[in-house]
């Protein structure tokens, strides 16, 4: 007998994406959604100043959007009201709407209050809101007394944020006691050339979004430490060191470009200098702008967007740094130099934590199930994320091409074993399914 009331819940789920990818002659502003990337990157900017690991920027990214999307779910019953669903429901006693709302500028301006509370140099976003608001009232031509209403609205809903935002666990990462890497063979240790503690080790104690915990996604074990040459490790650390030698110029454009690694240094002399790169998650973030800008699609829609990759980034960093801490295992760079060549060295500079599995192919499968959902399997791109950092556009004909790529990168650039990125891509798409069927528990849409 057919399910008529399944059927029914399907297809209202159905409509709802399908109403995300409707044209921006139907339903949307563009303006207003681009504006919305432009101070998301404002954020960026400040995250890069603080050289923010790549788990903490995306808890930064995924509050701060959590505030701008709290604005536009107050003013639209039909965006997904997932708040409740969280691990931890976020209740919310959400002020009442200014008589003359500006949806646009309160979801703009809430996200960078949180920004500004959270992010250790959140401080310099206040400049930002200044020039936010002479501009958006020369613009719109807003009286001062609707405008101070409108900044006041969004100030308590960004307030709400910055408050559930104190109860996830990470004001006491620093009580821990310092992590010490293990002495047994096989286990991770601090890689040239700047031999940088382990980050984050306790990241596994903050609060998820959606999951019930940090170990509910699991991967299949690592590959055991192993050097006899028939063994799956000595084989896969041969693919590594093998792979870099033969690189060749497209696989290196490859690796630079997904390389995102805040921790970066090259040297002038003695002198080291940091370079300025974006985290993991902000670059599947500024991937997220260019694909909305594409899709014309509303502000409302464009703020839902942003917002789920934001905290699907979360819980997936969340869930890798768990397996990270737990299997500990040894990076290819250490295990090549000591055991085959010392003179070895890989095209990208080996990040300050344990190997298995890759941060990069988790969070980036994690982001594609997402955005494949909202905007379609077969929606191609430009790319343009890493020109503010010099490097060309990258064209892709869909976010798991894209994901893909990041995810191989790892092993193109020296950094990863072949099992960390393919179990990595495993756990990353469970989780944003998993993150799906929690947002839209009516329906099982296609997103594997």
């Amino acid at each position: 007998m057919l399910n008529y009331t399944l059927i029914r819940n399907i297809l209202a789920a159905l409509i709802f994406v399908v109403s995300l990818r409707a044209s921006a002659e139907t339903t949307s502003n563009p303006q207003k959604a681009n504006e919305f990337a432009k101070h998301i990157f404002d954020i960026s900017q400040v995250l890069l100043h603080d050289v923010v690991n790549p788990p903490a920027a995306s808890r930064f990214y995924a509050y701060s959007l959590l505030g701008a999307y709290m604005v536009v779910l107050n003013e639209n019953n039909k965006l997904p009201d997932f708040l409740k669903k969280f691990k931890e429901p976020l209740v919310i006693d959400m002020p009442l709407v200014p008589k003359h709302f500006e949806e646009a500028f309160c979801a703009n301006y809430a996200m960078l209050e949180v920004g500004k509370h959270i992010i250790p140099s959140g401080y310099l976003l206040a400049d930002k809101q200044t020039a936010y608001i002479q501009s958006y009232k020369k613009r719109h031509r807003i009286s001062k007394k609707v405008m101070e209403e409108n900044i006041g609205y969004a100030t308590l809903v960004a307030e709400q944020v910055v408050n559930y935002a104190k109860t996830d666990g990470y004001s006491r990462l620093s009580t821990f006691t310092r992590y010490t890497p293990k002495r047994e063979e096989g286990h991770w240790y601090p890689t040239p050339p700047t031999y940088i503690s382990a980050i984050e080790p306790n990241w596994i104690t903050i609060r998820p979004f959606f999951m019930d915990s940090a170990s509910q996604f699991v991967p299949n074990p690592p590959a055991p430490y192993d050097l006899d040459k028939s063994s799956s490790f000595y084989q896969q650390t041969m693919e590594v060191y093998e792979s870099v030698k033969s690189n060749d110029a497209e696989r290196r454009e490859i690796a630079n470009f997904w390389d995102c690694n805040p921790f970066a240094v090259t040297y002038s002399g003695h002198m080291a200098i940091g370079l300025k790169k974006i985290s993991p998650g902000g670059h599947w973030i500024g991937i997220t702008g260019i694909a909305c800008e594409k899709a014309g699609i509303s502000l409302d829609s464009t703020v839902l967007i942003h917002t789920l990759v934001a905290l699907t980034l979360y819980d997936a960093f969340i869930s890798c740094w768990h397996e990270k801490y737990r299997s500990n295992r040894i990076r290819p760079e250490s295990v090549i130099n000591r055991n085959i060549d010392k003179a070895w060295k890989p095209i990208l500079q080996t990040p300050p934590f344990p190997e298995y599995t890759s941060g990069h192919s988790v969070v980036s499968s994690a982001s594609a199930v997402v955005l494949t959902n909202f905007l379609g399997d077969n929606f191609s791109f430009e790319d343009s994320s890493e020109v503010y950092f010099g490097l060309p556009v990258r064209n892709f004909t869909s976010f798991y091409q894209a994901s893909d790529e990041a995810a191989i990168s790892r092993l193109y650039g020296g950094i990863h074993f072949r099992d960390a990125i393919e179990e990595g891509v495993t756990q990353g798409r469970a989780i944003g399914n998993h993150i799906l069927r929690r947002v839209f528990p009516e329906t099982s849409l296609k997103t594997e």
